[in-house]
């Protein structure tokens, strides 16, 4: 019984990571698992700002939305703010649609390329379908920044412009 402690414990000792260094796969690796309608994606660059804002965002309650049922909810109730999907998700079904309701609504959507580096970013250790951030005076000048970006972006092939 009393082995399976240490066996803890030196695991633990063993999961030392550098600040800055790239743990797991790398971009290029995860746009491998991407699905063919996630577009517009994020470069990787972007995806690192993306990040940033929904941590800073995490940190003020109401101000990021997590999951299809509560962003689908939010968006109908007419939240505005800047909607982040994963681009590896299956079935790809339970999403799709999603896209068309952010352009319907005039939403800044975006697509990244992992669903648990968006769940990382929030600060949760599971991976999340999608989130949306609304704006807040702490993080303005890179939230307004980072909305630019995206609508910089070329829009998905035979969206409505």
């Amino acid at each position: 019984m009393g082995s399976g402690a240490k066996e803890k414990k030196k695991a633990a000792e063993g999961d030392v990571t550098v600040e800055g260094e790239p743990e797991g796969p790398s971009y290029e690796d995860k746009l491998k698992f991407v699905s063919v309608i996630a577009k517009p994606m994020a470069s990787k660059k972007l995806a690192k700002k993306i990040y940033k804002v929904i941590k800073k965002g995490s940190k003020h309650k109401t101000f990021v939305r997590n999951g299809l049922k509560d962003v689908q909810a939010r968006i109908r109730k007419g939240e505005t703010g800047i909607v982040v999907f994963a681009g590896d998700v299956t079935p790809i079904e339970v999403m799709c649609h999603m896209p068309a309701v952010c352009e319907e609504k005039g939403l800044t959507h975006v697509y990244t390329p992992s669903r648990q580096d968006l769940g990382t970013a929030m600060g949760v250790k599971r991976g999340c379908l999608m989130v949306m951030v609304r704006e807040h005076e702490d993080y303005k000048e890179l939230y307004d920044e980072l909305k630019a970006e995206i609508d910089a972006l070329p829009p998905a092939v035979g969206a409505a412009s």
